[in-house]
């Protein structure tokens, strides 16, 4: 999906990637690091689910322990899931999508601001699903326009230490989700 093709471009451009990762996406993830590494760039995986907080502030920590700090922080992961309608949404799933999709946003960045250095780039992965949203994927599009709403305040703040904060918004993509 998404995940794979940034950190195979961010690779093949001559970074380094930290890769989080779901433990059963275990195969994905050494499939992708394989092929990071094979562009001559190191891996590190992190398997754990980022709707804790405390995995996030792992995830950051594992960068900064591996890289020294983060000179680019791209928040991709997602949880989407088709409903017929509204009365259809569990609070579970609110949860489970708003935690993966903002919350987890919110801490990673958190986490990750002290370790930037000038210069340095957060990239929040969007959806067309912002600006067009459809019924069956309330609770996803509700999180994809919080991303837009908050990339937008975020980079008013980061700016002031040399940062830049942008969101994508792409149209549908094939990925496993």
């Amino acid at each position: 999906g998404i995940g794979r093709a940034v950190a195979l471009a961010f690779a093949r451009e001559g970074a380094d990637v930290l890769i989080s990762y779901l433990p059963e996406e275990e195969p994905d993830a050494q499939e992708v690091a394989q092929t990071v590494e094979a562009s001559g760039r190191k891996a590190v995986k992190v398997p754990g689910d980022i709707v804790e907080e405390a995995q996030c502030q792992a995830v950051i920590q594992q960068a900064v322990d591996e890289f020294g700090h983060i000179d680019v922080l791209v928040n991709n992961a997602a949880h989407q899931m088709t409903v017929s309608g509204i009365a259809d949404v569990s609070t579970e799933l609110l949860d489970r999508t708003f935690k993966t999709n903002i919350y987890a946003m919110f801490w990673l960045v958190k986490a990750a601001l002290p370790q930037m250095k000038e210069g340095g780039s957060i990239i929040n992965v969007a959806s067309i699903q912002a600006y067009q949203p459809s019924p069956t994927l309330l609770p996803y599009s509700s999180t994809k326009g919080a991303i837009v709403s908050f990339t937008k305040g975020l980079a008013q703040e980061v700016v002031q230490y040399g940062l830049r904060a942008n969101s994508v918004a792409p149209g549908p993509v094939w990925t496993p989700i």
